[in-house]
C-alpha cells in the first residue's frame, strides 16, 4: 500500500511541475501608474491595472508624465 501511495504522489508531483513550468510567474507588484490603454478601446485612457501581468493582451501602462511603464504582448 505504501508503494502505491508513493507512486501516486510522484505522479501528481510530475503533473504539478509540468503545469508550473508551462506558466509564467506574475508578481503582485503594483506600479504607480496614471493610466493604461488597450487595443480594444483605442486611445481611451483607462484606469490602470496593478501591473502588466494583470492587464489584458496588448495593453500598455503609463506613468503620469506619459512615459511607458510596461506593455503586455
Amino acid at each position: 500500500m505504501a508503494a502505491r501511495n508513493y507512486a501516486v504522489s510522484f505522479a501528481l508531483l510530475i503533473l504539478i511541475i509540468a503545469a508550473v513550468e508551462g506558466s509564467k510567474a506574475c508578481y503582485l507588484i503594483c506600479f504607480d501608474a496614471a493610466y493604461m490603454t488597450c487595443p480594444s478601446t483605442g486611445l481611451q485612457k483607462l484606469a490602470p491595472a496593478c501591473n502588466c501581468c494583470l492587464a489584458g493582451s496588448g495593453c500598455k501602462i503609463y506613468a503620469a508624465d506619459g512615459s511607458l511603464i510596461c506593455s503586455k504582448p
